[in-house]
């Protein structure tokens, strides 16, 4: 049977030229190496090297051969890799979203229902989350639509609706509503990783510039200090001392407001247990 670090042995004499060289890489002795590539002639059942007194070189065979164990040196690994990436899923919950809100309850939910699993969760584009449905490489899914599938449980989750936050001096603080056409064309403090926000925004205001922020810390520094307007939600955590410092004004548009569904892809993941949770 062949033998992987022989195999290695033999791409690195390839690459290398010398029996020395190898065994030097490889911490053995060279009487010890070339025993290896002996044994190694013995598995393929063929010459692989041309030898002379002071020199022995690949023969056409040993080439190909050479080709051969690069190839199963590769699927090696690719196999250590897969068990090794299955037996991380059996130990991990992964959930995919379409906006960061939802997850503000829902991981702490996961961590306190299975303590002795790692939560992993990711901020996606809505097709990016239908992707992961699809190929089944998430536990749990989050969208803001319900989902019909196969083998997969789906519930709603909770409501959010988009505000903006100004100025109490701005020219919008005194409205009590907006709608994106109201507000298309003024330039916005933008948080990256937001999901579908990020794409509705962009495609509702044209005509507006969005500084975009990707660390949370600068993201409200300029929040704080800054007159541009910015968005908030009703589940933003800081909404009460936002309303006493700033103009919290809704927006009107039937797409700013969104129901929340889960969709669960592992069968030991219970739905009902999760939202029962959140209304405690």
């Amino acid at each position: 049977m062949l033998n992987l670090e022989e195999l290695e042995q033999l791409v690195a004499f390839k690459e290398l030229g010398t029996l020395s060289k190898v065994a030097e890489q490889f911490l053995i002795s060279t009487p010890s190496l070339s025993r290896s590539m002996q044994h190694l002639e013995y598995d393929f059942g063929v010459t692989l090297f041309d030898r002379s007194v002071n020199r022995i070189s690949l023969n056409e065979t040993g080439e190909r051969a050479v080709q051969v164990a690069r190839r199963i040196l590769k699927t090696s690994q690719e196999g250590i890799k897969e068990v090794r990436d299955y037996d991380q899923n059996l130990k991990t919950i992964t959930v995919a979203s379409v906006a960061p809100a939802p997850l503000w309850a829902l991981l702490p939910i996961l961590t306190s229902l299975y303590p002795d699993k790692q939560i992993k969760h990711k901020i996606c584009s809505t097709s990016q989350v239908l992707e992961a449905i699809e190929e089944n490489t998430t536990d749990i899914a989050v969208l803001p639509f319900s989902y019909e599938g196969h083998s997969v449980d789906s519930l709603p989750y909770l409501k959010e609706s988009l505000d903006i936050v100004v100025p109490l001096d701005h020219t919008l603080a005194k409205k009590s509503t907006v709608s994106f056409s109201d507000i298309d064309g003024y330039n916005f403090l933008l948080m990256n990783q937001i999901g579908f926000w990020n794409d509705l925004v962009l495609e509702k205001m044209p005509a507006s510039k969005f500084l975009v922020q990707s660390s949370r810390f600068e993201f409200e520094e300029l929040a704080n200090n800054s007159t541009l307007p910015r968005f908030a939600t009703n589940l933003s955590k800081d909404k009460e001392q936002l309303e006493g410092e700033r103009m919290v004004i809704p927006l009107s548009d039937p797409e700013a407001q969104v129901t929340y569904y889960l969709v669960s892809l592992n069968p030991d993941i219970r739905l009902s247990e999760l939202i029962d949770r959140k209304l405690e």
